[in-house]
């Protein structure tokens, strides 16, 4: 979720986090130390992870995205940009790939429609290629503008995705909650771990777009049936008659196995990440008290993403 409001009155509590490029205040947390009770390799012995900068990225390693770097590194991981077009040449010396939040130049200053794709053709044909053949991607879309960046991209693995903001209405301060108890956080080796202790039940997303199988695909994360997807026409300027659709049952997060890779999506961005908001500096990401357990879930996606579990 990226924030920055321009809501108007009648709407104010219901929109109160989502955002505007112009006017967002949100940064990476630098204060925040992650901790990894297991690490999973030891110190830069594990797999490669390339974190794509080459497209606009919102999110980025040296910026939304540092705490997240920080927490791989810490899990044994071996972390670096990816600074140039996708092919084949670039992604063969890695084993997983991460796109956050990337977006089309057009779209860098005005946050409106349309919203091509960030990518170019031969781009999306290598990262295709490159996962069937055993290759692992993480791609990660918050709200609109996002969602249209990556819909070409995400439709190659059978996703469609909602270029929106989805809200629950039942939630306070744009965060949804995804948990066992309710069925909403499924019950998947993602979510298992390797072991007890790696055990997720409850993870919190901070608003973000909702997505759905277009093919075969094991869910993650459900949203739940008081959620709605409204679809504006520039990021973050809603009125009563914005354009919108129930979202219950849509997805937040999904695994997906592809020939012989893998693929992680996700709808929201700041859950993988720890950043602060403004003059008060409150907490967004695994850095809110609320939630606890969304750096094991950002490592134990990793795990599965590298074949550990």
């Amino acid at each position: 979720m990226i924030r920055g409001p321009r809501i108007l009155p009648s709407m104010a509590a219901l929109f109160l986090f989502v955002s505007s490029p112009a006017i967002a205040q949100q940064v990476s947390d630098t204060l925040f130390n992650p901790r990894v009770g297991m690490p999973a390799y030891g110190e830069k012995a594990g797999p490669k992870v390339l974190i794509d900068e080459a497209h606009h990225n919102y999110h980025a390693m040296a910026g939304r995205y540092l705490t997240f770097a920080r927490l791989l590194q810490k899990d044994g991981y071996v972390v670096a940009p990816q600074r140039g077009k996708f092919s084949r040449n670039n992604l063969d010396h890695a084993r997983i790939l991460v796109i956050a939040n990337a977006l089309a130049e057009e779209n860098t200053t005005s946050w409106t429609l349309p919203t091509p794709s960030a990518f170019e053709a031969s781009e999306i044909e290598a990262v295709r290629d490159w996962v069937r053949d055993g290759g692992s991607l993480l791609l990660i879309a918050d709200h609109m503008p996002f969602p249209g960046a990556a819909g070409a991209l995400a439709a190659e693995f059978g996703v469609a995705m909602g270029n929106g903001y989805v809200l629950d209405i039942d939630s306070e301060g744009g965060r949804m909650r995804f948990a066992r108890s309710d069925g909403s956080l499924v019950d998947h080796p993602v979510t298992r771990g390797r072991n007890r202790s790696e055990r997720i039940d409850s993870i919190f997303a901070f608003t973000g777009q909702a997505f759905r199988f277009l093919d075969k695909g094991e869910p993650l994360m459900i949203l739940g049936r008081n959620t709605k997807l409204f679809m504006p026409q520039a990021a973050a300027q809603f009125s009563q008659l914005t354009p919108g659709m129930l979202s219950g049952g849509m997805l937040q997060g999904a695994a997906i196995t592809f020939g012989k890779g893998r693929v992680a999506i996700f709808g929201e961005a700041s859950m993988f990440s720890a950043q602060v908001i403004g003059p008060s500096r409150s907490p967004m990401g695994f850095n809110d008290p609320s939630a606890l357990q969304n750096p094991q879930f950002v490592l134990n996606v990793l795990h599965w993403l590298s074949g550990l579990i």
